[in-house]
């Protein structure tokens, strides 16, 4: 059957008509913009921006208000609405809600945690990753962003004093990172077949981590999610200086060690969040090589000083770890969220992710991220 030709109107997304005499069978999406609408919009609100930017020294820090103040001054609370609104009013009113109802963690008198501010650069890549929209799991769905990836994490790695020919990705925040670290452990370090088997097939043996005290509870969701459960987590004591007293994390692992359990991971600390504290991690390195246990440290907070020449020995021990976490939306002001995975072994992130069904079936040569960690 034959589409008919018909004269129709097709909105410009500024209520104008933009063509006429179109075939009838095509039809207008809402998402659909032409560049002079993207160009205007776009302009008015970077020009938004800057001015808020601008502003936000002038501005306070928060306005404090209540969760049904912020839903009234949004208008929340309405039904799902029939009708979309025209891009213009919504893009400049969203901005204006948002500024003025939001905790300002670049304000400089914010000082509640350890969050970067907007750096503006990272405001325009975003703009610019977002217009590629790549999908990074696979090498042949995003040859540029995925080497620009690639080229990053051996940055990372470089900039801390790691080997940067290590393996690692990008991920969204640190406890992720550090739950990368975490199964790339237990893949490597079970004793047995754990991602076929389970962490119940090593003939009953209780798989076991260690950790300070003082470290993020991240470890918590880490032992949970990965089905050990938080009991198999040895909380070492720390001293009065708040770092992980390597005494008492030896003798707890030959404690385990003669009951029969399997240790396969300790966690080192570069830069505790209570009090930045720095676990010895060079001498847990030590510890980690004589009982051929996995060395992961946590340096969500303060891994990236390690770049900073006069950072202490303590600190430049991240460099002995099998796997380093770090948060590049601290240190590296990069827009949130953004973490980092770092691992030695270039072959331990595939040994513990990756699965190959027919539709993964990607070219082996290259870098596909999709087997790299928990994220597609």
């Amino acid at each position: 059957m034959k589409q008919q030709e018909s004269t129709v109107s097709i909105n410009d997304g500024r209520g104008n008509p933009a063509s006429a005499g179109v075939n009838a069978a095509a039809r207008e999406a809402p998402l659909v913009m032409d560049a002079d609408t993207f160009r205007a919009l776009g302009h008015r609100l970077v020009d938004q921006v800057a001015a808020f930017l601008e502003s936000v020294p002038h501005r306070p820090v928060t306005t404090d208000q209540s969760p049904s103040a912020v839903r009234d001054a949004l208008g929340l609370g309405g039904p799902l609405p029939e009708q979309g609104t025209d891009p213009g009013p919504l893009l400049e009113r969203t901005a204006q809600l948002l500024f003025d109802h939001s905790l300002l963690n670049g304000h400089p008198r914010f000082f509640g945690y350890i969050t970067a501010a907007p750096a503006p650069i990272g405001i325009l890549a975003e703009l610019l990753a977002s217009a590629v929209n790549p999908n990074v799991g696979a090498w042949t769905l995003s040859p540029a962003a995925t080497e620009i990836e690639r080229e990053t994490i051996r940055w990372i790695a470089e900039l801390i004093g790691y080997d940067p020919q290590c393996d690692g990705l990008l991920v969204s925040g640190g406890n992720m990172a550090n739950v990368v670290g975490f199964l790339a452990a237990r893949a490597s370090r079970a004793g047995w077949n754990v991602r076929e088997q389970g962490v119940a097939g090593g003939a009953g043996r209780q798989l076991r981590v260690y950790a300070s005290e003082e470290t993020h509870t991240w470890i918590h969701k880490a032992a949970d999610l990965s089905g050990l459960g938080t009991s198999s987590i040895r909380f070492v004591a720390a001293g009065r200086d708040q770092r992980m007293d390597v005494g008492a994390l030896r003798r707890a692992i030959e404690a385990d060690i003669a009951a029969g359990d399997a240790p396969f991971m300790v966690v080192g600390t570069a830069g505790s969040v209570s009090t930045g504290a720095v676990d010895p991690l060079a001498s847990i390195a030590a510890v980690c090589r004589d009982k051929g246990l996995w060395f992961h440290v946590d340096g969500a907070y303060g891994g990236f000083a390690a770049a900073v020449p006069e950072a202490p020995a303590d600190l430049r021990g991240l460099r002995e770890a099998d796997s380093i976490a770090v948060d590049p939306h601290k240190w590296l002001y990069a827009p949130l969220e953004a973490g980092c995975a770092l691992v030695r072994d270039t072959q331990a992130l595939r040994a513990a992710f990756a699965y190959h069904p027919p539709y993964y079936h990607f070219n082996e040569t290259a870098t596909n991220f999709v087997d790299h960690g928990p994220q597609n």
